[in-house]
């Protein structure tokens, strides 16, 4: 029986396509068979939102509730995971988890809090996916602790290349400190527009400076006015625009994901004999 793969998509800069990536990353993979948990790691709700939540803090049991649960050492109790009609199961978000962003400061291991939370869920779900705020404060902390693996999505342009150097090295020290297991799965490359000089100059470079050291996908996720509509309706692009070029891109991405998985598969199988 394969453990639960645990992912955490990561960029503490906003508007570099994380929570469209969680959503139909997730949706692709459980079209692939695979089940999966989509975990809302902010305050914000956006990913609540994008699978058809709007209103998210009128939710009655949230991740913040689970957290405080575990911080007061509380029996876990079934929460409200909300199902997706595309096969994605999730755990929703809203404002009360800034709340309990605060809180986590003057608790006793207050990064494993939400590594506690998912123990609950691991022998559920194949993949548990984390969409994490834009920041490094101490939900992100959280987030890096728990997962196996983090996805760097990184738009194409010169600024968010000077964040990347920053999450890096904030990795490196959750790793050191925090999550020995935890590795770069990938930086994959979002919002590319082709027919622009300057987007292709970027992804050339984020390719020639940190392809030799971490992975860059292969796939690329365009530019594309179709997948900006997505978060309003409550679906993936698999649903809203099936034959696009925008659902090839990420389908070509879960290809890659479940690739590299199998890799490591086969070499523990490896190992163990």
């Amino acid at each position: 029986m394969n453990s639960t793969s645990i992912i955490g998509i990561v960029n503490q800069k906003g508007g570099t396509g994380k929570t469209t990536s969680c959503v139909n990353l997730g949706v692709d993979l459980a079209h692939e068979g695979k089940k999966v948990l989509l975990v809302d790691c902010d305050p914000q709700g956006s990913l609540t939102i994008s699978l058809g939540h709007p209103q998210p803090d009128l939710l009655s049991d949230t991740l913040a509730d689970q957290m405080a649960n575990v911080l007061k050492d509380e029996p876990f109790k079934p929460p409200g995971i909300l199902h997706h009609e595309e096969g994605v199961d999730l755990l929703p978000a809203n404002i009360s988890l800034a709340g309990m962003e605060v809180s986590l400061v003057n608790t006793m291991s207050r990064e494993t809090t939400l590594k506690r939370v998912l123990a609950n869920y691991a022998r559920d779900y194949d993949h548990i996916l984390l969409d994490c705020s834009p920041s490094l404060g101490m939900l992100t902390i959280n987030a890096l602790t728990a997962a196996d693996r983090v996805i760097i999505p990184v738009q194409t342009q010169y600024l968010s290349i000077k964040g990347v150097e920053q999450l890096l090295n904030t990795i490196a020290r959750v790793r050191q400190s925090l999550n020995h297991k935890l590795r770069i799965e990938g930086v994959l490359l979002t919002m590319v527009d082709s027919r622009t000089n300057n987007s292709r100059e970027i992804a050339s470079l984020l390719r020639g400076t940190y392809g030799g050291k971490i992975r860059i996908f292969d796939a690329e996720i365009p530019r594309s006015v179709r997948a900006a509509e997505i978060s309003t309706e409550g679906t993936s692009i698999f649903r809203h625009d099936p034959e696009g070029k925008v659902a090839q891109a990420y389908h070509a991405l879960t290809k890659e994901v479940l690739a590299l998985e199998e890799q490591r598969q086969k070499h523990r199988t490896g190992l163990a004999r």
